[in-house]
Parts: structure tokens; C-alpha cells; sequence
């Protein structure tokens, strides 16, 4: 094994990518963009490159389910301003979502809907035989909670018709609904603080309902077990082991120190428990129990007593099914009928459906935001899902980390048919994900919700005052997996001076100006002083270590997805090349050998910068591709138009075998290696180039017309 090869991570195999699922009823704000679809979207593209496309599959889709959606429809219907069904209302928020997804180059293999088109059938399926399965295997109990009911309004009330305050110890959540907050805390429903119905306006009250709860509190050791694994990666950011952590706690109750006597008198009629006095700047001292159980039986002798208290994070049942109308249909268990799936647990599993969908359809029958690009031949869900050697990247906010760090690695080790709950899954059951979880993605500086006082601003309109481009770049600098960030965007922002730097603009720079300048210099000087041709050799070694030092600091750094520091790697080096450029054809002069040497070198860092800026800026990279003329999937420029054109039948059939043979088809009338695949990253041009290019020493270039910008600035910025 050579130094370099002992400096390179090792990648899996094959790769799922998926980004937190959106609610169907709205569109897509700055928020799904730069916080999720954005830096999901740069890791598909470069796992692409890096493992092969057959190899990854990107999917996502609308959450089509869940009380947002049943109240957002519910007060259109009211005001009369949607006339339609349900249905209809997510058809038309999600076929906004996949217009803005595409407007931002995300790249998607399937965007459908979890309760959409094939998705919908296929996922109803999955929802099933997950459920039936954690059943079977002794996991799901069937529980008496109280659910809010509006007396007024004669019905029981979803989760968002339920507004409070959390009940969560230091929670400074705005907004609290039925059984979690908009900070991501859980908790049971009758622990809301000062509950009202959005119905009515008025107190609802609490009755009764039974539903299918799984058993969480059973897993706290192995989930223990987990995040102590997750801690010994350095792949894992600690945010996420941290939240996880928080919900590990044994079940405490918070008493009010203004109650110490009234506790002192009843203690001994207490479920055994652990007393800590108050702690100094706090205002209630703490009971701890050793299980929910008891915890629960405290409560009740609390409540008694009138006595004031709150309860803290621990891991509770965690709810599967409700009796909302909109909803998955629930599997019918012991009778229990007409109930469908809480959205959480379902939404969980619904990559995995969308998964099943692509491949059983080969791509065909689901739109598609990646079109063109077949699944892989005789490939499985399993394949992807259930193999160690796959991994499923899960880009998802930090506010969701409760749902899959918790809840899905808790339900994911308890479904193996032998019945035994483990952390670490054998072959052939389903993985635990790799969870890539960013912090909140702030607007000018405040929380920004579209339930708060901060409203966030739409993706779409965004794109009036900056390209995709601009944006992802800035997205992706912003440095979300290490801390919360605030996007500022001068346009949108009323305190911004007419002088000031828009902060947007900063990492949209590189590519408008700096690379922009690169990619132009090579192309126009090729055609001023070698009529049109690249030259060949061999570029500068002091250049080529360089590279090559480059590439594998960001394989690093792409392998731990540290994409802000991606985007400081990649900027440095292509401001070095710029330089290299600018200064090395000033010195040169007229001397036509050292001139052509420089513009061989540049060329060559052009190469390297075009392959690593490409997961970020797809556009203008692959433009550059297409004007050095080597082809931007992966076709020469040499191969006949018939071995082009059996490519893109390949990529247009409509099975996977189809594809497969088009491809083979192309591959022998002269189709070359893909610009962009690792598999040729250390090398220059040689991969790429014909037989005459190397007995000429030049390669023909497409003709750069004059003022001719690869990578542009918005109109609104000249």
C-alpha cells in the first residue's frame, strides 16, 4: 500500500442518501434548502463521483401525512380559499417543492409523496410489514392515553390543533402542541402547560383513546450502548450524540422548592426515589425514579396534593398510531380497527418505500428529479438498506433528532425475525443509518419558524436576487454541522447599509470572479495562441503534489462531511491556480515555451478544481466540461454521434436492463470514463483523450464565445 493510498478513507460500496421530508402543506423555505436538500444534494453528487452513480441513490419525498397538513387544509377549506380535497392540497404543495428542487439543482433519483402515486401503495405496504413485525417480536403495547377532546367543537384534536407551553425544564420553545414542541422535545400529551384548542379557542379536555405505542423505555441500555459507539467515530458530529444523550436520562420530576414541605410530608407514599435538593440558580428540587412506571405512579400522588411539578426528558412510549382520518392505515392488530399511523414512525420508513418504488419502477414511473440515470441492474432495496457493506446517509435538522437518533435506532434494532434487540445489525437486516444532523439554520440572526413571529422566507424567492449557485455555495460555508448559523442576505435584510457586503455574495464570489476567471483565461488564451487546441505534457510536479494533497484532504474531510471546510479547501485552491495563472503568464512575456507551459499547468488545475468544485456548483462545472469537449457524462467528443445516441437511448429505457445495454452499446463504439469519477481523479487528461490528441499534443476545444461566464452572477447584482 502506497502513502497515498493509506491517507484515503474508505468508502462504502454502495450509499442511500437521504434529507428530511418536508410537510406537504407548503412549499420549500430557505430552511429545507440550505439547512437539508442543499448539503444532502453536494453528498449524493460527490458519493456519485466517488463510488460510482449505479452505486447511490438520492431519495426524499413530500411527508404527505400528520396534523400539519390535516390543520393547514382544514382552515383553507374554512376560509374557502381551497376548494379541493386533501389529496389535491398536497398534490399541489408538492409539485411546488419538486419546481424549487429543481430550480436549486438538487438531484434527486425520486422525489414522490408518501401518500402520492406508486409511493403511496408501496409505502402502505412497507408501514405494515414494519409494523406486524415489531408486534411479532413483543415491541408494540396497546395503551389507554388521554387525548385532548374539544367539548365545544365535539372532537378530539390532532396534534398542531393543540396549543401550549412545553413542559420540558429549560425549554424556551414558543410553541408547544399536543405532544411535542417546536424544538423537538417530547413529552406526554396531559404534561402540556396551559393547553388551548385551536378550535375553539378554549381548554380542552382530556379523554381516553387507545393506540399502539412501541416500547422505547426498553431500549434505553442499547441505545446507550449505541451512542457510545457513535461517540468513538470521528465521522459523527457531537450534536448529535449530545441530543441523544439528553433523552437517556432516568425519569425525573420537577417540584417547585415552595413545595418542600408538602413533599416531605407525603415522601414515604412515593414509588422509590432519589431526592437532590435545589442546585444553586435553579427553583425546584428533583425526584428521580428508576422507571417511567413509577415515575408515572408519583404524578399521581402529586397531582393529589395539588402540587406543582414538571417533568424532565426521558424516553417515553413512543406513539404509532393515532385516529386522525388523513393518515396511513394502521394494519389491524387485536381487533383494533380504523386507526391509522401517527406521521412520525411512518415518515421514518418512508425512504425505504421510496427506495422499493425506484428500483421496482427502474426509475420510470416516479418523476424524477435525476432523469436519465437508470437504477442498477438487478439492484434491491436490501442491497442498499440492509448490507453492511451500504451505508444510508440521513441529512436531517437538529430539531429531528429525537425521531431518528432515538426513536428509528431503537425500532431499527428491534425488528431482526430472531426477536433480539442489538445495536450493531447482522447481513441482511436493516442497517443503522449514519445520521448527518445540522444545527438551526437562523434568518438575520433570529430562530426563524413558520409558526413563530420570525417568518422564514421562501426558497423560491430567493432565487430573485441570487442564483442556485450562489446559494449553495454560501449554504454549504456556513458551517451548520458545527453550530447554529444566520443567513443574512443584505437583499432581504431592512438594517443593511447600501455600502455593506452581502455576505451571500462571499462564497458566490469565488465562482463568479475567481473561478470564473480561471476557466476563461484557459479556454480564451487556448484559442488566441494555439488555435483552439488544449496543450498536452506533463504539468509542473510542484503543481501535481499540490493537487494531489488537495484531493486527498478533501476525501477527508468529504468522508467526516465537513463541507464548510470543504468549501475553504477548495476556495484556497482555486485562488492559488488563479494566482499561479495571473502571475506565471505575466512573467512569461513573450516566450511562447513558457507560455504554453503555463496554460498546460492551468489547464491542469482546472481539471482538479472542475472535479472537486462539482458536488457543489454542478452547473457551471459541467458547462466547462462540456466546452473542454471530453463529454459531461462521460462520452468523448471523439465517439461517433451514434455512440452518443446509444447512451441516452440507454438512459431512456425503460427498464434497468435496457439501460444496461445502451450503455454497453456506447461503451463499444467509444465511450470514455466519466470526467467526473474518482476512479481517474490522480490522473490529468490522458483518460480522456484520443489516439490523434496524443500524437498532436493538443486536444480541440468547443469554442468559448466572447464574455462568456461559466458561472454567473444574479441580474439584479450588475
Amino acid at each position: 500500500m502506497t502513502r497515498k493510498d493509506a491517507m484515503r478513507p474508505q468508502f462504502p460500496q454502495r450509499a442511500v442518501v437521504t434529507a428530511g421530508m418536508p410537510y406537504g402543506n407548503k412549499g420549500l423555505h430557505f430552511g429545507h434548502i440550505g439547512g437539508v436538500f442543499v448539503p444532502a444534494d453536494c453528498y449524493a453528487r460527490f458519493l456519485r463521483d466517488r463510488i460510482g452513480a449505479a452505486n447511490v441513490l438520492f431519495v426524499c419525498g413530500t411527508d404527505c401525512y400528520g396534523s400539519p397538513i390535516d390543520e393547514g387544509y382544514r382552515k383553507l377549506r374554512e376560509s374557502e380559499a381551497f376548494a379541493g380535497s386533501i389529496a389535491d392540497y398536497v398534490q399541489q404543495n408538492h409539485d411546488a417543492q419538486v419546481r424549487t428542487l429543481k430550480a436549486y439543482n438538487i438531484s434527486l433519483d425520486i422525489y414522490e409523496g408518501s401518500g402520492l402515486g406508486r409511493s403511496k401503495t408501496v409505502h402502505a405496504q412497507v408501514t405494515a410489514d414494519i409494523i406486524h413485525r415489531l408486534y411479532e417480536n413483543g415491541h408494540l403495547q396497546a395503551i389507554a392515553t388521554a387525548q385532548f377532546f374539544d367539548q365545544q367543537a365535539e372532537a378530539f384534536l390532532n396534534g398542531r390543533q393543540v396549543i401550549g407551553r412545553c413542559p420540558v425544564p429549560g425549554c424556551k420553545s414558543e410553541h408547544a402542541w399536543a405532544d411535542e414542541c417546536d424544538l423537538g422535545h417530547q413529552y406526554l400529551p396531559r404534561d402540556l402547560i396551559a393547553p388551548i384548542s385551536t378550535l375553539s379557542g378554549q381548554p380542552p379536555v382530556m379523554r381516553d383513546v387507545i393506540n399502539w405505542y412501541f416500547d422505547l423505555p426498553a431500549f434505553r441500555e442499547l441505545l446507550g450502548h449505541h451512542v457510545a459507539q457513535e461517540r468513538e467515530r470521528p465521522d459523527v458530529r457531537p450534536v448529535l450524540s449530545n441530543t441523544i444523550e439528553e433523552f437517556l436520562v432516568p425519569p425525573i420530576i420537577y417540584v417547585k422548592q415552595e413545595h418542600l414541605q408538602d413533599y416531605q410530608q407525603l415522601a414515604t407514599t412515593l414509588p422509590p426515589h432519589v431526592f437532590r435538593a435545589v442546585e444553586k440558580g435553579k427553583q425546584s428540587f428533583e425526584l428521580e425514579f428508576a422507571r417511567l412506571e413509577e415515575r408515572d405512579l408519583a404524578r399521581s400522588v402529586l397531582d393529589a396534593q395539588a402540587i406543582r411539578y414538571r417533568t424532565g426528558k426521558a424516553l417515553v412510549p413512543f406513539r404509532i398510531t393515532g385516529n386522525i382520518e388523513w393518515g396511513v392505515p394502521a394494519p389491524v392488530i387485536e381487533d383494533r380497527e380504523g386507526l391509522t399511523v401517527w406521521c412520525w414512525p411512518e415518515s421514518l420508513w418512508a425512504p425505504i418505500s421510496f427506495t422499493r418504488c425506484w428500483l421496482e419502477n427502474a426509475g420510470r414511473d416516479i418523476e424524477s428529479l435525476n432523469p436519465g440515470r437508470p437504477a442498477s441492474p438487478g439492484a434491491t432495496w436490501e442491497d442498499f438498506w440492509c448490507s453492511p457493506d451500504s451505508v444510508v446517509y440521513q441529512f436531517i435538522g437538529q430539531d429531528n433528532i429525537y425521531f431518528y437518533g432515538v426513536a428509528q435506532t431503537a425500532m431499527w434494532s428491534a425488528l431482526p425475525q430472531d426477536h433480539e434487540p442489538r445495536p450493531t445489525a447482522a447481513p441482511g437486516e436493516l442497517q443503522q443509518s449514519h445520521l448527518i444532523a445540522n444545527y438551526h439554520l437562523q434568518f438575520l440572526g433570529k430562530k426563524a419558524s413558520s409558526s413563530g413571529s420570525v417568518r422564514p422566507p421562501m426558497a423560491d424567492d430567493l432565487l430573485n436576487y441570487y442564483t442556485a449557485e450562489q446559494l449553495r455555495a454560501h449554504f454549504l460555508a456556513l458551517g451548520l454541522g458545527l453550530r447554529p448559523a444566520s443567513f443574512q442576505p443584505k437583499a432581504l435584510n431592512p438594517s443593511a447599509g447600501e455600502k455593506d457586503a452581502d455576505p451571500v455574495l462571499k462564497e458566490g464570489q469565488l465562482l463568479t470572479n475567481v473561478f470564473n476567471r480561471l476557466a476563461r483565461s484557459c479556454f480564451y488564451s487556448a484559442q488566441k495562441e494555439h488555435d483552439g487546441r488544449m496543450p498536452l505534457g506533463e504539468p509542473a510536479p510542484e503543481l501535481v503534489a499540490d493537487a494531489h494533497q488537495t484531493i486527498l484532504t478533501y476525501e477527508q474531510l468529504m468522508h467526516r462531511v465537513e463541507l464548510h471546510a470543504v468549501m475553504q479547501l477548495i476556495g484556497d485552491f482555486i485562488r492559488r491556480a488563479n494566482k499561479y495563472w495571473s502571475d506565471g503568464i505575466k512573467a512569461a512575456g513573450e516566450d511562447s515555451v513558457t507560455r504554453r507551459q503555463i496554460l498546460l499547468d492551468s489547464f491542469y488545475l482546472l481539471r482538479v478544481a472542475t472535479v472537486l468544485m462539482h458536488p457543489i456548483a454542478p452547473h457551471g462545472t459541467e458547462m466547462i466540461v462540456e466546452y473542454l469537449a471530453l463529454g459531461a457524462g462521460g462520452l468523448a467528443a471523439s465517439a461517433t454521434d451514434n455512440a452518443a445516441a446509444s447512451a441516452a437511448d440507454g438512459a431512456e429505457a425503460s427498464t434497468a436492463e435496457g439501460a444496461e445495454a445502451g450503455a454497453a452499446e456506447g461503451a463499444e463504439a467509444g465511450a470514455a470514463p466519466d470526467f467526473f469519477s474518482w476512479e481517474h481523479i490522480f490522473a490529468g487528461y490522458e483518460p480522456f483523450l484520443s489516439p490523434e490528441d496524443l500524437e498532436t499534443g493538443g486536444h480541440p476545444l468547443r469554442e468559448l464565445p466572447p464574455r462568456c461566464d461559466f458561472f454567473k452572477r444574479h441580474e439584479s447584482q450588475f
